[in-house]
């Protein structure tokens, strides 16, 4: 079997959800237990420096095996699955010779993953795609990319032939949480510059993303006997409600693309006497991402001058911002892993991330790092899949980067 797919079937066996109410670094024991596991195999195939620190953060380094100074690279994967659907029993199943029609991912349970829904299935026929039992997703996010680059870092200590300068390896918990990067340390990592792979079909180069922020919003009614209500009752869940109808109604994750930003409200609570809900907010300019949080800000202050006998409060923070400030300078390590793609046969699709990833806080950290695809699609859910030539080119593309930095 092919080396990459037996590492990402032995990784996705472990359930590395993360979780933002354990208050933990890293959030959950399963992300510690495979952090413990990739060090092993880094230390077997004679990486130096190889480190698992108290947070869960793996660290290794595959030596130069070059006399003259190149820069150092580095490459970057998150362990944790997303908590928005299990990952727990993750049973993968084989589509080899895919015939480009739906998919029966659970007959008992009637579950078809369907062209008519997720037209980019056909893009894969004749490949082999590996999917989940419709119970589960599947965690190619970003277990794909972990098995990717621990696949790249072996083929290079098994062909000592291919120069390369010092290539630095770095794993992160609660990535699917915003904490991915709390406790990375920059100066211990060591590169010059490393790349992300993190999700993304076949060809994505990604040096832009969403400018991101987290509202929670808490309305505070009074509650009282229904019958004795009037003029006294008021009902948190109305005003939330009224809340969410004063937002733009377009400008929802399910009606946008490309460059246009979103509120999602991503979760709501509610009784009459207290209801909250929480939103994320997200834009790729800067000045709209600032207008997006003031149209929160004066929501709330009219809402909580206008309604006597409540309160709204507002709890908003930023979360990570728009990378392209930080790799713009130094574009020429987007120009790499163009040119690697190209020279191992892959289409490069520079496109925005309409997300983030550990790579958009890393450059503000003083890491810049792009992102490249991974190769897996429908994340977070039971329509996840992957193809297995999508994993084996990302491979191809993280050798061929090592090599051309050798060479400049």
């Amino acid at each position: 079997m092919n080396t990459v797919v037996e590492k990402f079937l032995r990784y996705i066996k472990l359930n590395t959800e993360s979780d933002t109410e354990t208050g933990l670094t890293p959030s959950t024991p399963g992300q510690m237990e495979l952090a413990h596991i990739l060090a092993n195999e880094l230390k077997e195939m004679g990486l130096t420096e190889v480190d698992v620190d108290a947070n869960g953060y793996v660290m290794g380094v595959l030596p130069s095996n070059i006399e003259k100074e190149v820069p150092t690279v580095g490459f970057v994967s998150h362990m944790d699955t997303s908590p928005d659907f299990s990952g727990r029993n993750v049973n993968p199943q084989f589509i080899e010779n895919y015939h480009g029609e739906d998919i029966v991912l659970n007959e008992a349970e009637n579950i078809v993953m369907k062209v008519a829904d997720f037209p980019e299935l056909t893009k894969y026929k004749g490949q082999t795609l590996i999917t989940t039992d419709g119970t589960t997703l599947l965690g190619a996010d970003d277990k794909a990319g972990v098995a990717e680059i621990m696949t790249a870092v072996q083929y290079l200590t098994e062909h000592p032939e291919i120069k390369h300068g010092s290539v630095h390896i770095g794993f992160t918990p609660d990535e699917e949480i915003g904490k991915g990067a709390d406790f990375f340390n920059v100066t211990k990592f060591g590169a010059d510059f490393a790349f992300t792979l993190d999700g993304g079909e076949i060809g994505e180069l990604q040096f832009e993303n969403f400018n991101a922020a987290f509202a929670k919003v808490t309305f505070k009614g009074r509650n009282v006997h229904p019958g004795m209500a009037k003029n006294k009752m008021v009902n948190s869940m109305l005003l939330a409600n009224e809340f969410m109808s004063r937002l733009p109604g377009a400008e929802v994750p399910d009606k946008t693309e490309h460059y246009e930003g979103f509120y999602h409200l991503i979760a709501m609570k509610g009784e009459v006497e207290e209801s909250s809900l929480q939103y994320i907010i997200r834009d790729f300019d800067k000045k709209d991402f600032e207008e997006r949080k003031q149209l929160f800000e004066s929501l709330c202050k009219e809402f909580d001058e206008n309604y006597k006998n409540a309160s709204v409060v507002l709890e908003m923070t930023d979360q990570y911002y728009n990378m392209r400030e930080k790799i713009e300078p130094v574009k020429y390590i987007v120009d790499i892993a163009e040119e690697a793609m190209k020279q191992v046969g892959v289409d490069p699709m520079v496109i925005p991330i309409r997300g983030g990833t550990d790579g958009s806080r890393l450059s503000y950290m003083g890491l810049p790092c792009p992102n490249i695809f991974a190769g897996g699609h429908n994340f977070h859910g039971r329509f996840e899949y992957v193809p297995v030539e999508s994993m084996s080119k990302a491979v191809d593309v993280i050798v061929k980067i090592v090599e051309l930095i050798a060479k400049r």
